[in-house]
Protein backbone atom coordinates (compact mmCIF):
# COMPACT_ATOMS: atom_id res chain seq x y z
CA UNK A 1 0.00 0.00 0.00
CA UNK A 2 1.17 3.51 -0.82
CA UNK A 3 -0.56 6.54 0.71
CA UNK A 4 0.22 10.17 -0.02
CA UNK A 5 -1.34 13.55 0.60
CA UNK A 6 -2.06 15.22 -2.74
CA UNK A 7 -4.07 17.93 -4.46
CA UNK A 8 -7.37 16.58 -5.79
CA UNK A 9 -6.76 18.06 -9.24
CA UNK A 10 -3.27 16.56 -9.28
CA UNK A 11 -4.83 13.17 -8.59
CA UNK A 12 -6.98 13.53 -11.71
CA UNK A 13 -4.28 14.91 -13.97
CA UNK A 14 -2.46 12.56 -16.31
CA UNK A 15 -3.28 9.58 -18.49
CA UNK A 16 -5.43 7.68 -16.03
CA UNK A 17 -9.01 6.50 -15.64
CA UNK A 18 -10.83 5.91 -12.35
CA UNK A 19 -13.20 3.00 -12.91
CA UNK A 20 -15.83 2.06 -10.33
CA UNK A 21 -16.02 -1.76 -10.28
CA UNK A 22 -19.30 -3.57 -10.82
CA UNK A 23 -19.50 -4.68 -7.19
CA UNK A 24 -19.72 -1.09 -5.92
CA UNK A 25 -23.06 0.51 -5.12
CA UNK A 26 -24.72 3.14 -7.28
CA UNK A 27 -23.98 6.83 -7.01
CA UNK A 28 -26.08 8.01 -4.08
CA UNK A 29 -25.02 11.44 -2.83
CA UNK A 30 -28.02 13.67 -2.16
CA UNK A 31 -28.52 17.39 -2.47
CA UNK A 32 -27.46 17.98 1.16
CA UNK A 33 -24.06 16.42 0.42
CA UNK A 34 -23.61 18.61 -2.64
CA UNK A 35 -24.56 21.71 -0.66
CA UNK A 36 -21.89 20.91 1.93
CA UNK A 37 -19.25 20.42 -0.77
CA UNK A 38 -20.33 23.61 -2.54
CA UNK A 39 -20.11 25.65 0.67
CA UNK A 40 -16.62 24.29 1.35
CA UNK A 41 -15.44 25.16 -2.16
CA UNK A 42 -16.80 28.72 -1.97
CA UNK A 43 -15.33 29.26 1.50
CA UNK A 44 -11.91 28.12 0.28
CA UNK A 45 -12.12 30.22 -2.87
CA UNK A 46 -12.89 33.37 -0.93
CA UNK A 47 -10.47 32.79 2.00
CA UNK A 48 -6.93 33.71 0.97
CA UNK A 49 -5.57 32.67 4.37
CA UNK A 50 -6.77 29.06 4.17
CA UNK A 51 -4.40 27.06 1.96
CA UNK A 52 -6.30 23.76 1.77
CA UNK A 53 -9.24 21.57 2.80
CA UNK A 54 -9.07 17.82 3.37
CA UNK A 55 -11.81 15.82 1.60
CA UNK A 56 -11.01 12.28 2.66
CA UNK A 57 -9.37 9.37 0.91
CA UNK A 58 -9.53 7.95 -2.59
CA UNK A 59 -8.55 4.26 -2.50
CA UNK A 60 -7.87 2.27 -5.65
CA UNK A 61 -6.12 -0.86 -6.78
CA UNK A 62 -2.75 -0.11 -8.37
CA UNK A 63 -3.31 -0.14 -12.11
CA UNK A 64 -2.23 -2.26 -14.95
CA UNK A 65 -0.99 -0.27 -17.98
CA UNK A 66 -3.00 -0.54 -21.16
CA UNK A 67 -0.17 -1.05 -23.64
CA UNK A 68 -2.15 0.21 -26.62
CA UNK A 69 -3.21 3.47 -25.02
CA UNK A 70 -0.89 4.07 -22.08
CA UNK A 71 -3.93 4.96 -19.93
CA UNK A 72 -3.62 3.71 -16.34
CA UNK A 73 -6.87 2.02 -15.31
CA UNK A 74 -7.54 2.47 -11.58
CA UNK A 75 -10.28 0.44 -9.85
CA UNK A 76 -11.80 2.59 -7.12
CA UNK A 77 -12.33 0.77 -3.82
CA UNK A 78 -13.41 3.74 -1.71
CA UNK A 79 -14.21 7.40 -2.39
CA UNK A 80 -16.32 7.05 -5.54
CA UNK A 81 -19.10 9.30 -4.15
CA UNK A 82 -16.90 12.38 -3.63
CA UNK A 83 -14.91 11.63 -6.80
CA UNK A 84 -18.09 11.48 -8.90
CA UNK A 85 -19.60 14.59 -7.31
CA UNK A 86 -16.46 16.62 -7.99
CA UNK A 87 -16.49 15.35 -11.56
CA UNK A 88 -20.02 16.73 -11.90
CA UNK A 89 -18.85 20.08 -10.49
CA UNK A 90 -15.89 20.22 -12.88
CA UNK A 91 -18.11 19.35 -15.85
CA UNK A 92 -20.60 22.08 -14.89
CA UNK A 93 -17.74 24.56 -14.36
CA UNK A 94 -16.24 23.76 -17.76
CA UNK A 95 -19.56 24.42 -19.44
CA UNK A 96 -20.07 27.63 -17.45
CA UNK A 97 -16.64 28.95 -18.52
CA UNK A 98 -17.47 28.18 -22.13
CA UNK A 99 -20.89 29.77 -21.87
CA UNK A 100 -19.68 32.98 -20.23
CA UNK A 101 -16.53 33.14 -22.38
CA UNK A 102 -14.34 34.43 -19.54
CA UNK A 103 -10.74 33.86 -18.41
CA UNK A 104 -10.37 32.38 -14.90
CA UNK A 105 -6.82 31.08 -15.30
CA UNK A 106 -7.89 27.94 -17.18
CA UNK A 107 -9.98 27.49 -20.30
CA UNK A 108 -12.95 25.19 -20.63
CA UNK A 109 -10.99 23.01 -23.03
CA UNK A 110 -8.01 22.78 -20.68
CA UNK A 111 -10.18 21.94 -17.70
CA UNK A 112 -11.85 19.17 -19.70
CA UNK A 113 -8.59 17.78 -21.10
CA UNK A 114 -6.76 17.77 -17.77
CA UNK A 115 -9.49 16.55 -15.42
CA UNK A 116 -12.43 15.07 -17.35
CA UNK A 117 -11.13 13.41 -20.53
CA UNK A 118 -7.99 11.62 -21.74
CA UNK A 119 -8.20 12.50 -25.49
CA UNK A 120 -9.06 8.90 -26.42
CA UNK A 121 -11.98 7.94 -28.64
CA UNK A 122 -13.40 4.93 -26.78
CA UNK A 123 -14.40 4.48 -23.11
CA UNK A 124 -10.80 5.15 -22.09
CA UNK A 125 -11.52 8.75 -23.06
CA UNK A 126 -13.20 9.46 -19.71
CA UNK A 127 -11.38 10.15 -16.47
CA UNK A 128 -14.13 8.33 -14.61
CA UNK A 129 -16.36 5.37 -15.47
CA UNK A 130 -19.22 4.39 -13.15
CA UNK A 131 -21.10 1.12 -12.68
CA UNK A 132 -23.62 -0.15 -15.23
CA UNK A 133 -26.48 1.75 -13.61
CA UNK A 134 -24.82 5.17 -13.80
CA UNK A 135 -22.29 4.88 -16.61
CA UNK A 136 -24.36 6.10 -19.56
CA UNK A 137 -25.76 9.08 -17.67
CA UNK A 138 -22.33 10.38 -16.64
CA UNK A 139 -20.91 9.83 -20.13
CA UNK A 140 -23.72 11.83 -21.73
CA UNK A 141 -23.22 14.60 -19.18
CA UNK A 142 -19.50 14.74 -19.95
CA UNK A 143 -20.15 14.69 -23.69
CA UNK A 144 -22.62 17.57 -23.42
CA UNK A 145 -25.53 15.51 -24.76
CA UNK A 146 -27.69 16.55 -21.86
CA UNK A 147 -28.22 20.18 -22.99
CA UNK A 148 -31.66 19.55 -24.40
CA UNK A 149 -32.72 17.58 -21.31
CA UNK A 150 -32.49 20.69 -19.16
CA UNK A 151 -34.12 23.16 -21.56
CA UNK A 152 -37.44 23.10 -19.74
CA UNK A 153 -37.62 21.41 -16.35
CA UNK A 154 -40.34 21.30 -13.73
CA UNK A 155 -39.05 21.11 -10.18
CA UNK A 156 -40.83 20.37 -6.93
CA UNK A 157 -40.11 22.14 -3.65
CA UNK A 158 -36.98 20.14 -2.83
CA UNK A 159 -35.50 20.56 -6.29
CA UNK A 160 -35.95 16.99 -7.52
CA UNK A 161 -36.37 16.51 -11.23
CA UNK A 162 -39.99 15.75 -12.05
CA UNK A 163 -40.05 15.44 -15.82
CA UNK A 164 -38.18 16.60 -18.87
CA UNK A 165 -40.32 18.23 -21.52
CA UNK A 166 -40.15 18.68 -25.31
CA UNK A 167 -40.02 14.87 -25.69
CA UNK A 168 -36.35 14.74 -24.75
CA UNK A 169 -35.68 11.28 -23.32
CA UNK A 170 -33.17 10.36 -20.65
CA UNK A 171 -30.70 7.54 -21.17
CA UNK A 172 -32.04 4.05 -20.61
CA UNK A 173 -31.81 3.17 -16.90
CA UNK A 174 -30.69 6.73 -16.21
CA UNK A 175 -29.45 7.98 -12.86
CA UNK A 176 -31.72 10.74 -11.51
CA UNK A 177 -29.23 11.45 -8.71
CA UNK A 178 -26.47 12.28 -11.18
CA UNK A 179 -28.79 14.52 -13.19
CA UNK A 180 -30.14 16.33 -10.13
CA UNK A 181 -26.70 16.98 -8.65
CA UNK A 182 -25.28 18.16 -11.96
CA UNK A 183 -28.25 20.51 -12.30
CA UNK A 184 -27.60 21.74 -8.73
CA UNK A 185 -24.03 22.79 -9.59
CA UNK A 186 -25.04 24.22 -12.96
CA UNK A 187 -27.61 26.44 -11.24
CA UNK A 188 -25.23 27.53 -8.48
CA UNK A 189 -22.54 28.54 -11.00
CA UNK A 190 -24.89 31.08 -12.58
CA UNK A 191 -24.73 33.26 -9.47
CA UNK A 192 -21.06 33.23 -8.45
CA UNK A 193 -17.65 34.27 -9.63
CA UNK A 194 -16.28 31.27 -11.53
CA UNK A 195 -12.69 32.11 -10.63
CA UNK A 196 -13.64 31.85 -6.96
CA UNK A 197 -15.02 28.37 -7.55
CA UNK A 198 -11.93 27.23 -9.43
CA UNK A 199 -9.67 28.65 -6.73
CA UNK A 200 -11.63 26.69 -4.12
CA UNK A 201 -11.35 23.44 -6.07
CA UNK A 202 -7.59 23.93 -6.39
CA UNK A 203 -7.30 23.92 -2.58
CA UNK A 204 -9.03 20.54 -2.14
CA UNK A 205 -6.74 17.77 -0.93
CA UNK A 206 -7.19 14.01 -0.58
CA UNK A 207 -5.23 11.04 0.69
CA UNK A 208 -4.30 9.11 -2.44
CA UNK A 209 -4.12 5.42 -1.44
CA UNK A 210 -2.88 2.97 -4.08
CA UNK A 211 -3.14 -0.75 -3.34
CA UNK A 212 -0.89 -3.40 -4.77
CA UNK A 213 -3.03 -6.33 -5.88
CA UNK A 214 -0.24 -8.82 -5.22
CA UNK A 215 0.40 -7.72 -1.62
CA UNK A 216 -2.67 -5.90 -0.27
CA UNK A 217 -6.05 -7.45 0.51
CA UNK A 218 -8.59 -4.99 -0.93
CA UNK A 219 -11.49 -6.62 0.94
CA UNK A 220 -9.90 -6.23 4.37
CA UNK A 221 -8.95 -2.63 3.61
CA UNK A 222 -12.43 -1.95 2.31
CA UNK A 223 -13.97 -3.36 5.52
CA UNK A 224 -11.72 -1.25 7.73
CA UNK A 225 -12.63 1.90 5.81
CA UNK A 226 -16.34 1.09 6.29
CA UNK A 227 -16.12 -0.39 9.78
CA UNK A 228 -18.81 1.88 11.21
CA UNK A 229 -21.43 0.29 8.96
CA UNK A 230 -22.91 3.72 8.24
CA UNK A 231 -21.76 4.27 4.70
CA UNK A 232 -22.70 0.91 3.20
CA UNK A 233 -25.62 -1.42 3.72
CA UNK A 234 -25.11 -5.04 4.71
CA UNK A 235 -26.08 -5.99 1.15
CA UNK A 236 -23.36 -3.70 -0.24
CA UNK A 237 -20.76 -5.33 1.99
CA UNK A 238 -21.88 -8.83 1.01
CA UNK A 239 -21.81 -7.99 -2.70
CA UNK A 240 -18.29 -6.60 -2.36
CA UNK A 241 -17.17 -9.62 -0.33
CA UNK A 242 -18.45 -12.04 -2.98
CA UNK A 243 -17.24 -10.19 -6.06
CA UNK A 244 -14.22 -8.09 -5.16
CA UNK A 245 -11.57 -10.79 -5.11
CA UNK A 246 -12.66 -12.61 -8.26
CA UNK A 247 -10.90 -12.51 -11.61
CA UNK A 248 -12.35 -9.73 -13.80
CA UNK A 249 -14.11 -11.97 -16.33
CA UNK A 250 -15.60 -14.23 -13.67
CA UNK A 251 -16.52 -11.21 -11.55
CA UNK A 252 -18.31 -9.63 -14.47
CA UNK A 253 -20.25 -12.81 -15.27
CA UNK A 254 -21.33 -13.34 -11.65
CA UNK A 255 -22.57 -9.78 -11.47
CA UNK A 256 -24.43 -9.85 -14.78
CA UNK A 257 -26.01 -13.29 -14.33
CA UNK A 258 -26.84 -13.23 -10.63
CA UNK A 259 -26.43 -10.00 -8.71
CA UNK A 260 -27.65 -7.45 -11.27
CA UNK A 261 -30.93 -9.36 -11.93
CA UNK A 262 -31.51 -9.46 -8.16
CA UNK A 263 -30.98 -5.71 -7.85
CA UNK A 264 -33.37 -5.06 -10.70
CA UNK A 265 -36.02 -7.41 -9.36
CA UNK A 266 -36.04 -5.52 -6.04
CA UNK A 267 -36.21 -2.18 -7.88
CA UNK A 268 -36.52 0.83 -5.58
CA UNK A 269 -36.91 -1.52 -2.61
CA UNK A 270 -33.39 -2.91 -2.98
CA UNK A 271 -31.74 -0.66 -0.40
CA UNK A 272 -34.48 -1.18 2.18
CA UNK A 273 -35.33 -4.83 1.57
CA UNK A 274 -32.24 -6.69 0.44
CA UNK A 275 -30.62 -6.79 3.88
CA UNK A 276 -33.83 -8.33 5.25
CA UNK A 277 -33.89 -10.89 2.47
CA UNK A 278 -30.32 -11.99 3.22
CA UNK A 279 -31.21 -12.29 6.90
CA UNK A 280 -34.18 -14.49 6.00
CA UNK A 281 -32.07 -16.55 3.60
CA UNK A 282 -29.46 -17.17 6.32
CA UNK A 283 -32.23 -18.04 8.78
CA UNK A 284 -33.58 -20.58 6.30
CA UNK A 285 -30.16 -22.11 5.74
CA UNK A 286 -28.86 -22.12 9.31
CA UNK A 287 -32.08 -22.15 11.41
CA UNK A 288 -30.56 -19.27 13.36
CA UNK A 289 -31.74 -15.66 13.13
CA UNK A 290 -29.00 -13.07 12.53
CA UNK A 291 -29.36 -9.57 13.87
CA UNK A 292 -30.17 -7.29 10.93
CA UNK A 293 -27.07 -5.19 11.74
CA UNK A 294 -24.73 -8.20 11.65
CA UNK A 295 -26.00 -9.95 8.53
CA UNK A 296 -22.68 -9.39 6.76
CA UNK A 297 -20.66 -11.01 9.54
CA UNK A 298 -23.04 -13.98 9.66
CA UNK A 299 -22.84 -14.34 5.89
CA UNK A 300 -19.06 -14.60 6.08
CA UNK A 301 -19.43 -17.36 8.66
CA UNK A 302 -21.90 -19.12 6.35
CA UNK A 303 -19.56 -18.72 3.37
CA UNK A 304 -16.09 -18.45 4.94
CA UNK A 305 -14.20 -18.93 1.68
CA UNK A 306 -14.91 -17.53 -1.78
CA UNK A 307 -11.86 -19.00 -3.44
CA UNK A 308 -13.64 -21.96 -5.06
CA UNK A 309 -15.42 -20.52 -8.13
CA UNK A 310 -17.72 -23.53 -8.50
CA UNK A 311 -19.00 -23.39 -4.92
CA UNK A 312 -19.34 -19.60 -5.08
CA UNK A 313 -21.46 -19.79 -8.21
CA UNK A 314 -23.68 -22.49 -6.68
CA UNK A 315 -24.28 -20.31 -3.60
CA UNK A 316 -24.98 -17.21 -5.69
CA UNK A 317 -27.38 -19.21 -7.86
CA UNK A 318 -29.19 -20.37 -4.73
CA UNK A 319 -29.40 -16.83 -3.33
CA UNK A 320 -30.67 -15.59 -6.69
CA UNK A 321 -33.36 -18.28 -6.73
CA UNK A 322 -34.62 -17.38 -3.25
CA UNK A 323 -34.44 -13.68 -4.08
CA UNK A 324 -37.04 -14.29 -6.80
CA UNK A 325 -39.23 -16.05 -4.25
CA UNK A 326 -38.79 -13.18 -1.79
CA UNK A 327 -39.79 -10.59 -4.39
CA UNK A 328 -42.92 -12.60 -5.21
CA UNK A 329 -43.84 -12.94 -1.54
CA UNK A 330 -42.77 -9.65 0.06
CA UNK A 331 -43.10 -7.27 -2.90
CA UNK A 332 -46.25 -8.95 -4.24
CA UNK A 333 -44.79 -9.75 -7.65
CA UNK A 334 -46.46 -13.19 -7.72
CA UNK A 335 -48.37 -13.60 -10.99
CA UNK A 336 -50.86 -16.21 -9.78
CA UNK A 337 -53.79 -14.13 -8.42
CA UNK A 338 -54.77 -16.67 -5.76
CA UNK A 339 -51.25 -16.89 -4.35
CA UNK A 340 -50.82 -13.13 -4.56
CA UNK A 341 -54.03 -12.67 -2.54
CA UNK A 342 -52.56 -14.93 0.15
CA UNK A 343 -49.29 -13.00 0.19
CA UNK A 344 -51.20 -9.71 0.34
CA UNK A 345 -53.08 -10.84 3.45
CA UNK A 346 -49.84 -11.94 5.12
CA UNK A 347 -48.29 -8.59 4.22
CA UNK A 348 -51.27 -6.74 5.71
CA UNK A 349 -50.71 -8.68 8.93
CA UNK A 350 -47.06 -7.52 8.92
CA UNK A 351 -45.70 -11.02 9.52
CA UNK A 352 -42.21 -10.69 8.04
CA UNK A 353 -40.95 -13.15 10.66
CA UNK A 354 -42.68 -15.92 8.71
CA UNK A 355 -40.66 -15.25 5.52
CA UNK A 356 -37.85 -17.78 6.14
CA UNK A 357 -40.49 -20.51 6.46
CA UNK A 358 -42.48 -19.20 3.49
CA UNK A 359 -39.38 -19.04 1.30
CA UNK A 360 -38.80 -22.74 1.81
CA UNK A 361 -42.47 -23.58 1.26
CA UNK A 362 -42.47 -21.57 -1.96
CA UNK A 363 -39.29 -23.30 -3.13
CA UNK A 364 -40.92 -26.70 -2.52
CA UNK A 365 -43.96 -25.52 -4.46
CA UNK A 366 -41.82 -24.48 -7.45
CA UNK A 367 -40.15 -27.91 -7.31
CA UNK A 368 -43.61 -29.52 -7.32
CA UNK A 369 -43.18 -31.13 -3.91
CA UNK A 370 -46.57 -29.67 -3.01
CA UNK A 371 -49.55 -28.72 -5.15
CA UNK A 372 -51.17 -25.33 -5.48
CA UNK A 373 -54.09 -26.21 -3.21
CA UNK A 374 -51.63 -27.31 -0.54
CA UNK A 375 -49.50 -24.16 -0.60
CA UNK A 376 -52.66 -22.05 -0.41
CA UNK A 377 -53.79 -23.93 2.70
CA UNK A 378 -50.32 -23.60 4.21
CA UNK A 379 -50.37 -19.85 3.62
CA UNK A 380 -53.86 -19.64 5.15
CA UNK A 381 -52.70 -21.63 8.19
CA UNK A 382 -49.78 -19.22 8.68
CA UNK A 383 -52.13 -16.26 8.38
CA UNK A 384 -54.62 -17.85 10.76
CA UNK A 385 -51.95 -18.78 13.29
CA UNK A 386 -50.68 -15.22 13.49
CA UNK A 387 -54.11 -13.55 13.48
CA UNK A 388 -55.76 -15.85 16.02
CA UNK A 389 -52.85 -15.29 18.38
CA UNK A 390 -53.16 -11.51 17.93
CA UNK A 391 -56.89 -11.60 18.73
CA UNK A 392 -56.19 -13.71 21.82
CA UNK A 393 -53.46 -11.36 22.97
CA UNK A 394 -50.67 -13.96 22.92
CA UNK A 395 -47.23 -12.25 22.90
CA UNK A 396 -45.49 -12.17 19.52
CA UNK A 397 -41.86 -12.11 20.67
CA UNK A 398 -41.45 -15.84 20.06
CA UNK A 399 -42.85 -15.90 16.52
CA UNK A 400 -39.50 -15.38 14.79
CA UNK A 401 -38.02 -18.44 16.52
CA UNK A 402 -41.17 -20.46 15.87
CA UNK A 403 -41.04 -19.85 12.13
CA UNK A 404 -37.26 -20.26 11.97
CA UNK A 405 -37.54 -23.82 13.30
CA UNK A 406 -41.01 -24.78 12.05
CA UNK A 407 -39.78 -26.59 8.94
CA UNK A 408 -37.77 -28.99 11.11
CA UNK A 409 -41.11 -30.35 12.36
CA UNK A 410 -42.50 -30.90 8.84
CA UNK A 411 -42.27 -34.29 7.14
CA UNK A 412 -42.03 -33.34 3.47
CA UNK A 413 -43.36 -36.76 2.43
CA UNK A 414 -46.54 -35.87 4.30
CA UNK A 415 -46.22 -32.10 4.03
CA UNK A 416 -49.62 -30.63 4.93
CA UNK A 417 -50.70 -33.16 7.54
CA UNK A 418 -47.39 -32.93 9.37
CA UNK A 419 -47.60 -29.13 9.39
CA UNK A 420 -51.14 -29.28 10.80
CA UNK A 421 -49.89 -31.66 13.46
CA UNK A 422 -46.94 -29.39 14.26
CA UNK A 423 -49.33 -26.48 14.84
CA UNK A 424 -51.64 -28.61 17.00
CA UNK A 425 -48.77 -29.83 19.16
CA UNK A 426 -47.69 -26.30 20.10
CA UNK A 427 -48.54 -25.35 23.66
CA UNK A 428 -48.34 -22.41 26.04
CA UNK A 429 -47.09 -19.18 24.40
CA UNK A 430 -46.52 -21.01 21.09
CA UNK A 431 -50.07 -22.38 20.88
CA UNK A 432 -52.43 -22.19 17.91
CA UNK A 433 -55.68 -20.90 19.52
CA UNK A 434 -58.54 -23.35 19.09
CA UNK A 435 -61.97 -22.29 17.85
CA UNK A 436 -63.51 -21.77 21.29
CA UNK A 437 -60.70 -19.51 22.54
CA UNK A 438 -60.58 -17.53 19.31
CA UNK A 439 -64.35 -16.97 19.15
CA UNK A 440 -64.65 -16.06 22.82
CA UNK A 441 -61.89 -13.44 22.57
CA UNK A 442 -63.17 -12.03 19.28
CA UNK A 443 -66.65 -11.42 20.71
CA UNK A 444 -65.37 -9.28 23.58
CA UNK A 445 -62.26 -7.72 22.04
CA UNK A 446 -61.84 -3.96 21.62
CA UNK A 447 -61.61 -4.33 17.87
CA UNK A 448 -61.71 -0.61 17.10
CA UNK A 449 -58.36 -0.02 18.85
CA UNK A 450 -56.92 -3.31 17.57
CA UNK A 451 -54.05 -2.64 15.15
CA UNK A 452 -55.51 -5.20 12.72
CA UNK A 453 -59.01 -3.69 12.77
CA UNK A 454 -59.14 -2.68 9.11
CA UNK A 455 -57.64 -6.00 8.06
CA UNK A 456 -60.31 -7.87 10.07
CA UNK A 457 -63.24 -5.92 8.63
CA UNK A 458 -61.85 -6.07 5.09
CA UNK A 459 -61.46 -9.83 5.29
CA UNK A 460 -64.96 -10.31 6.70
CA UNK A 461 -66.33 -8.20 3.85
CA UNK A 462 -64.52 -10.45 1.34
CA UNK A 463 -65.73 -13.69 2.91
CA UNK A 464 -67.11 -16.17 0.39
CA UNK A 465 -66.16 -14.16 -2.71
CA UNK A 466 -63.26 -14.61 -5.11
CA UNK A 467 -62.94 -10.89 -5.78
CA UNK A 468 -60.99 -9.38 -2.84
CA UNK A 469 -62.17 -6.16 -1.19
CA UNK A 470 -59.29 -3.72 -0.68
CA UNK A 471 -61.12 -1.29 1.61
CA UNK A 472 -59.85 1.83 -0.19
CA UNK A 473 -61.99 4.86 0.60
CA UNK A 474 -63.74 3.21 3.57
CA UNK A 475 -63.41 3.94 7.27
CA UNK A 476 -64.60 2.23 10.43
CA UNK A 477 -68.11 3.20 11.52
CA UNK A 478 -69.60 2.77 14.98
CA UNK A 479 -73.25 1.82 14.46
CA UNK A 480 -74.03 2.82 18.05
CA UNK A 481 -72.06 6.11 18.35
CA UNK A 482 -68.99 6.29 20.57
CA UNK A 483 -70.02 9.75 21.76
CA UNK A 484 -70.50 9.38 25.53
CA UNK A 485 -73.21 12.05 25.42
CA UNK A 486 -75.75 9.93 23.52
CA UNK A 487 -78.90 11.53 22.19
CA UNK A 488 -82.25 10.76 23.84
CA UNK A 489 -83.25 8.71 20.79
CA UNK A 490 -80.23 6.45 21.26
CA UNK A 491 -80.83 6.20 25.01
CA UNK A 492 -84.40 5.04 24.37
CA UNK A 493 -83.21 2.58 21.71
CA UNK A 494 -80.71 0.96 24.06
CA UNK A 495 -82.92 0.97 27.16
CA UNK A 496 -82.51 1.92 30.79
CA UNK A 497 -78.99 0.52 31.12
CA UNK A 498 -77.80 2.30 27.94
CA UNK A 499 -74.58 3.48 29.58
CA UNK A 500 -73.54 -0.07 30.51
CA UNK A 501 -74.40 -1.33 27.01
CA UNK A 502 -72.42 1.43 25.34
CA UNK A 503 -69.45 0.84 27.62
CA UNK A 504 -69.48 -2.91 27.00
CA UNK A 505 -70.10 -3.07 23.25
CA UNK A 506 -69.01 0.25 21.78
CA UNK A 507 -65.74 -0.99 20.20
CA UNK A 508 -66.65 -4.67 19.73
CA UNK A 509 -67.06 -6.44 16.40
CA UNK A 510 -70.86 -6.49 16.63
CA UNK A 511 -71.04 -2.68 16.64
CA UNK A 512 -68.49 -1.95 13.91
CA UNK A 513 -68.79 -1.79 10.15
CA UNK A 514 -67.25 0.00 7.17
CA UNK A 515 -68.59 3.01 5.32
CA UNK A 516 -67.57 5.68 2.86
CA UNK A 517 -69.95 8.14 4.57
CA UNK A 518 -68.62 8.38 8.11
CA UNK A 519 -69.08 12.16 8.51
CA UNK A 520 -72.62 11.99 7.07
CA UNK A 521 -73.68 9.16 9.38
CA UNK A 522 -72.18 10.94 12.39
CA UNK A 523 -74.18 10.33 15.61
CA UNK A 524 -77.54 10.00 13.89
CA UNK A 525 -80.10 7.51 15.14
CA UNK A 526 -80.07 3.96 13.83
CA UNK A 527 -83.14 4.62 11.69
CA UNK A 528 -81.54 7.70 10.15
CA UNK A 529 -78.33 5.79 9.47
CA UNK A 530 -80.32 3.14 7.62
CA UNK A 531 -82.27 5.56 5.44
CA UNK A 532 -79.68 8.31 4.86
CA UNK A 533 -79.55 9.26 1.16
CA UNK A 534 -76.86 8.84 0.03
CA UNK A 535 -74.73 6.68 2.28
CA UNK A 536 -77.26 4.90 4.45
CA UNK A 537 -77.10 1.20 5.26
CA UNK A 538 -80.04 0.52 2.93
CA UNK A 539 -77.98 1.79 0.00
CA UNK A 540 -74.70 0.22 1.08
CA UNK A 541 -72.96 -2.12 -1.35
CA UNK A 542 -71.07 -3.79 1.47
CA UNK A 543 -72.07 -7.27 2.58
CA UNK A 544 -71.06 -6.33 6.12
CA UNK A 545 -74.15 -4.13 6.19
CA UNK A 546 -76.62 -6.66 4.77
CA UNK A 547 -78.07 -7.79 8.10
CA UNK A 548 -78.40 -4.18 9.30
CA UNK A 549 -81.14 -3.70 6.73
CA UNK A 550 -83.30 -6.35 8.45
CA UNK A 551 -82.75 -5.02 11.98
CA UNK A 552 -85.42 -2.63 13.25
CA UNK A 553 -83.86 -1.75 16.58
CA UNK A 554 -80.18 -1.48 17.47
CA UNK A 555 -79.88 -2.69 21.04
CA UNK A 556 -77.88 -5.20 23.06
CA UNK A 557 -79.64 -8.17 21.46
CA UNK A 558 -78.98 -6.88 17.93
CA UNK A 559 -75.31 -6.22 18.67
CA UNK A 560 -74.83 -9.69 20.18
CA UNK A 561 -76.64 -11.37 17.27
CA UNK A 562 -74.51 -9.62 14.65
CA UNK A 563 -71.31 -10.33 16.60
CA UNK A 564 -72.20 -14.03 16.74
CA UNK A 565 -72.73 -14.20 12.98
CA UNK A 566 -69.45 -12.41 12.25
CA UNK A 567 -67.57 -14.63 14.69
CA UNK A 568 -68.89 -17.74 12.92
CA UNK A 569 -67.62 -16.31 9.64
CA UNK A 570 -64.27 -15.65 11.26
CA UNK A 571 -63.96 -19.30 12.32
CA UNK A 572 -64.37 -20.36 8.70
CA UNK A 573 -62.05 -17.69 7.35
CA UNK A 574 -59.17 -18.06 9.81
CA UNK A 575 -59.00 -21.81 9.68
CA UNK A 576 -57.96 -24.23 12.39
CA UNK A 577 -55.38 -26.96 11.62
CA UNK A 578 -57.78 -29.88 12.07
Amino acid sequence: MEARDTDFLQLLDGRKQFSVPIFQRRYSWEKKHCEKLWDDVLRLGRDRENPSHFLGSIVYIEPKVNNASGVRELHVIDGQQRLTTLTLLLAALSRAIEGQNIDIGITAEELSDYYLNTRKTDELRYKQLLTYHDRDTLIQLLDGKDKEWFRIIDQNDNGSLIRLLEDKELPTDSSPQLLENYRFFETKLNDVNLETVYNGIQKLRVVDIALDRSHDNPQLIFESLNSTGLSLSQADLIRNYVLMGQKPDFQDRLYREYWLPMERSFGNEYTKRFDRFIRDYLTLETRQIPNIRSVYEKFKLYLPTIEDPEILEIILGDISCYAKHYVNIALLQERDPELQACFKDIQDLRVEVSFPFLLEVYEDYTREKIEKAEIIEILRLVESYVFRRAVCGIPTNSLNKTFASLMTEVNKDNYLDSLRDAFLQMTSYRRFPRDHEFKTELLIKDVYNFDRCNYLLRKLESYGYKEPFDGAGYTVEHIMPQNRDLSEIWQEELGENWQEIQEKYIHTIGNLTLTGYNPELSDHSFTEKKHLDPGGFLQSRLRLNDNLVQVKKWDETAIQSRAEKLAEKALKMWISPQ
